[in-house]
């Protein structure tokens, strides 16, 4: 039954810390990449959808991102979507195609995005937090309910920090990588 927690909080961790990767992977860097924008919530057809199932996105140049509808009516609504995000990008749109230009990160700008970084590596610890305190609740419910023994809910609680402080590693290295590619120039 402990084995069981673990795995399952080890689960929870894991999907922490790939959740982590995606919102970073949204975080504008100095050059150009699809999952800038790709997630991107666009109103279309009555509903919201990510961007990349409305449309092609590819990388020509470094700094270029072109966004091609599958169908030219959804053109306005992108271009909208991209308009009002927090992306602080100016969509050129030709009638077939959204060509989006990134320009060279300011050093303000930089540091504004390593610490909305840092905010999100945080989050993510906070998530770590979370599922260590509740597998730890739960190990002190078995052990109430006479499930497990003594020793077996303290090797648990010892196993289930151990890869808290693993997961927290990690979570600091990601945010440490994407804080390096922010500042890189």
């Amino acid at each position: 039954m402990v084995n069981d927690v673990v795995r399952e909080v080890e689960q929870k961790m894991k999907k922490t810390i790939e959740a982590l990767r995606q919102h970073l992977a949204t975080i504008r860097t100095g050059r150009a990449s699809p999952g800038l924008v790709e997630h991107l919530p666009v109103e279309a057809y009555g509903s919201t959808m990510p961007l990349n199932q409305l449309a092609g996105i590819s990388i020509p140049e470094g700094r270029l991102i072109v966004i091609q509808p599958y169908d030219a009516g959804t053109l306005k609504a992108i271009e909208k979507a991209i308009q009002h995000s927090d992306l602080g990008l100016n969509p050129n749109n030709d009638g077939r195609l959204i060509r989006l230009a990134l320009p060279q990160l300011t050093e303000e700008r930089r540091r504004d995005l390593v610490k909305l970084v840092r905010s999100r590596v945080e989050e993510g610890k906070v998530s770590l937090r979370n599922h260590r305190r509740e597998a730890m609740d739960d190990l002190k419910q078995l052990e109430n309910e006479k499930l497990i023994t003594e020793d077996d809910h303290r090797r648990g609680n010892e196993k289930i920090q151990a890869l808290t402080d693993r997961f927290t590693k990690e979570l600091d290295q990601v945010g440490a990588e994407k804080e390096a590619e922010v500042m890189e120039v």
